[in-house]
């Protein structure tokens, strides 16, 4: 039964029969064979059935909800019982936004130096994905916006506050400033993230604020090739002040903080809500907290 619930919840994220046997490594027909017998033992018709995919049923979409729930507590239990045999052990899977991408390897490193025996896989991924994959089970925690943007029911773990900076090539005109504001960052030729990245969101806000539009040269969804067009075309970037700080160093580049009109927005680790968690993502959390006082107490200093 767990086998075919998790079928149908792998059917429902990809919308083809196709994808969602690969996803679960098995063939087609064996992905069809087991929504077919989860119908019959639960004596309804889940999947409308065509040429391709039809989409779930009424009755369908209500036993997803059942999977998730059921295929979520199941693995929480395995992991539970092996905390008891083994201690902190096993995978955690992460998505993170790719401005926080330093922020999850520092939460990384200093989770596996408290527990060695956890390995990590971290997925670079859209805010709007991220809940999208926590819903689907597809990861255990996300790295997103936790102010701007609807999460739902999670539980969080603040980690920083997002501050932006201007990257620009040591020999821009704005290269020996000390600060900006956004009007002046609207009036440069900008390399940003894409729209369906909520950073890009939350700084177009920023220069419509300011009563301005970005002049966009040049768009991606990689930090590292926004930063690369600063060095390759004379663009300028707006990226987070660490994250900034670690793409250009070394580089012949300018960081320039942009003065904030308003506090910047919390950045953080969110899981599904779930009382208690299972020991290994309360770990996490703890340890996402603990990552988040020891930075605020060096920038208080």
């Amino acid at each position: 039964m767990i086998a075919k619930l998790e079928m149908l919840i792998a059917l429902a994220r990809t919308k083809h029969f196709g994808r969602a046997a690969e996803h679960l490594g098995i063939t087609q027909p064996t992905l069809s064979a087991g929504i077919k017998q989860l119908e019959k033992q639960l004596g309804v018709q889940l999947v409308l059935r065509g040429s391709r995919f039809g989409g779930l049923t009424p009755e369908g979409k209500r036993a997803l909800v059942w999977a998730r729930q059921i295929v979520g507590d199941t693995r929480r239990l395995r992991d539970e019982m092996r905390f008891r045999r083994e201690g902190l052990s096993g995978l955690l899977r992460i998505a993170v936004i790719p401005t926080a991408l330093t922020w999850a390897s520092r939460l990384a490193a200093e989770f596996n130096r408290i527990h060695p025996q956890v390995e990590f896989t971290i997925l670079s991924r859209s805010s709007a994905d991220i809940l999208d994959m926590l819903e689907n089970l597809d990861i255990d925690a996300g790295i997103s916006y936790l102010d701007n943007e609807p999460l739902g029911r999670v539980s969080k773990a603040f980690l920083y506050t997002e501050n932006h900076t201007l990257i620009c090539p040591a020999d821009h005109p704005l290269a020996d400033r000390a600060e900006l504001d956004w009007a002046e960052v609207g009036a440069q030729r900008l390399c940003l993230l894409t729209p369906d990245m909520q950073n890009r969101r939350i700084i177009n806000k920023s220069l419509n604020d300011a009563g301005v539009a970005p002049v966009t040269g040049f768009e991606s969804n990689s930090t590292v090739v926004l930063v690369s067009q600063v060095r390759e075309a004379g663009l300028c970037a707006v990226l987070p002040e660490d994250l900034a700080r670690f793409l250009t160093l070394g580089r012949d580049l300018r960081m320039i903080p942009i003065v904030q009109g308003e506090p910047g927005h919390s950045v953080g680790l969110v899981a599904q809500y779930h009382d208690p968690h299972t020991p290994v993502l309360q770990a996490l959390l703890d340890v996402a907290a603990k990552l988040s006082r020891r930075h605020e107490t060096r920038v208080d200093r």
